[in-house]
């Protein structure tokens, strides 16, 4: 009977964390747990403690600081696969899950599952061939060596590479390997892992080469793999359930899915929303049962297909079901910077950027650029600001993190009042700017009101009414009632901007301090 060790991947949530253990070492199976060394030291204590008298559960015995699309990702796979290895030899099997996902049969069918076929479970295509990849680097992922991280070191990123481009500082894919390209939810036999491991200890060279590939954790194990193990014994698909949008963003599953998830042709899906409670206790429960038979009709793909069609056409009949959910999440935290003075307001986030781990967007709602390639919802502001809450749920899964900040003009309080609206915590920072005649002059004549050669005596007229339409869209934010609103003020010291900032933030008042002392911060 097929012994399962899962390979669990996780940056958050603890409870989750603990209760997904438990639950799957209920049914005779293992776990090995890699806790992102950037999450809480505390969560991960609980985590420990928690699951300390469990003999079915180990730890990675190294945590690696993990970012998004580096080398880190499968450091750290590797480093959670040793710690079963070693752990685990009743194990024949490793599974790949992740704190999104969830079973979506039971344990017995499981281990039948894997009983019935002496076989490894990987997607891995041709890198150059397939279309596996549909937005952004391609080719550059590999004929390019990757320093940075482009969500969180975007300028060094991209000035790397340009660099390496005009140089033709290109590499080549070492000789005997035929790259491939596929899904890092995989599920492997015990020998197989064995041999990935002894390639890596025999293959230097080739496990440098992945230390500077972009998003190594889609080539790296699918390379290698089938470098390994003859074609017969490779089924070249994931045995996790899971969808991308048009925008190559993974698909939710909420509450009313658990028809739909069960009917497909696989033991697991992703992602399950953190707020699908209902959803996530029936799956649980369901891990355990024995006995059950399921209908399989495997249509998932083809109908997401077909509505995505309809949608295209205007002919959306009813709610998408992987859209009926439109929240940000409840876990989730949004942090508006609001300030007339686009200037001070990016110089802020700026700072924030560079001292904090807080991910951060400028005007992205006013100006075009400032984003990732997300399949074209990007593009134009009309298609932000019609689709804003799916675009920032985009941008919380694209930086992997659940506090966002956002730069918004005070005259965009329908985007501030729908944000409140929604589940997650929003928070609102008014940045209080003075205003001196000239720069009330320059703002008429951005926005169309005055030219280079308005009349003064007109000017004088029309500065009086601007500053009133200015403090009016102030008093609409402070009017609206927003749960939390803070307030900085360009008047007032970094000593008493510090604590609205920190409160804001939720940072310690010392680095809110060293933030607001910025010297260049409010200058024109």
């Amino acid at each position: 009977m097929a012994k399962i060790a899962f390979i669990l991947l996780t940056h958050k949530d603890p409870e989750g964390i603990i209760a997904q253990a438990e639950r799957l070492t209920s049914a005779g199976d293992f776990v090995s747990i890699h806790f992102d060394a950037r999450a809480s030291t505390a969560d991960y204590a609980l985590i420990r403690e928690a699951l300390a008298t469990n003999p079915a559960v180990t730890f990675a015995r190294k945590r690696r600081k993990c970012g998004w699309g580096e080398w880190s990702l499968v450091e750290a796979t590797l480093q959670a696969v040793r710690a079963a290895l070693e752990a685990f030899p009743q194990a024949t099997h490793f599974y790949m899950l992740s704190g999104d996902c969830m079973p979506v049969k039971t344990a017995e069918f499981a281990h039948h599952f894997l009983d019935a076929s002496d076989a490894d479970y990987i997607e891995c295509f041709d890198f150059f061939t397939s279309d596996w990849i549909k937005t952004g680097f391609k080719e550059e992922r590999l004929s390019y060596r990757h320093w940075f991280n482009e969500r969180t070191q975007r300028k060094l990123f991209y000035t790397s590479f340009e660099w390496q481009k005009r140089l033709g500082l290109t590499r080549k894919v070492p000789d005997d390997l035929q790259m491939m390209i596929g899904s890092q939810w995989w599920c492997l036999r015990r020998r197989t892992i064995e041999a990935v491991l002894e390639f890596c200890a025999a293959r230097r060279d080739v496990v440098r080469f992945f230390r500077t590939t972009w998003i190594p954790d889609e080539t790296f194990f699918q390379t290698i793999v089938p470098h390994l193990v003859p074609e017969r014994e490779i089924r070249r698909r994931t045995l996790t359930f899971l969808m991308f949008t048009d925008y190559g963003m993974p698909v939710t599953f909420y509450n009313d899915h658990y028809d739909l998830l069960l009917a497909q042709d696989y033991l697991f899906a992703r992602k399950i929303s953190p707020d699908a409670l209902e959803l996530k206790d029936r799956l649980g429960v369901l891990w355990a049962q024995r006995g059950v038979s399921f209908n399989v009709s495997n249509e998932g793909r083809s109908l997401f297909s077909f509505l995505t069609g309809r949608g295209r056409e205007g002919r959306r009949f009813a709610p998408r079901f992987w859209e009926r959910e439109a929240s940000l999440g409840r876990e989730r935290t949004l942090m508006l910077v609001v300030s007339k003075k686009w200037h001070v307001a990016k110089r802020l986030v700026e700072q924030v950027r560079h001292r904090t781990d807080l991910p951060t967007l400028d005007y992205i709602f006013n100006e075009a650029g400032g984003l990732p390639d997300l399949g074209g919802i990007e593009r134009t502001l009309d298609k932000r600001n019609r689709h804003r809450r799916a675009l920032l749920r985009m941008m919380f899964d694209y930086y992997q993190s659940n506090r966002l900040v956002l730069c918004l003009d005070p005259a965009a309080i329908d985007l501030m009042l729908d944000f409140a609206a929604d589940k997650c915590a929003t928070r609102v920072l008014e940045i209080e700017c003075d205003f001196s005649d000239d720069y009330l002059i320059g703002h008429a004549r951005r926005v169309g009101l005055a030219g280079e050669h308005t009349p003064p005596e007109v000017l004088a007229r029309l500065l009086p009414t601007i500053r009133n339409d200015l403090a009016h869209e102030s008093e609409q934010m402070r009017d609206a009632g927003f749960p939390v609103f803070h307030r900085i003020r360009q008047a007032a010291s970094p000593e008493e901007n510090a604590a609205p900032l920190a409160a804001f933030l939720g940072i310690d008042l010392w680095l809110a301090q060293e933030i607001a002392a910025t010297d260049y911060l409010f200058v024109d």
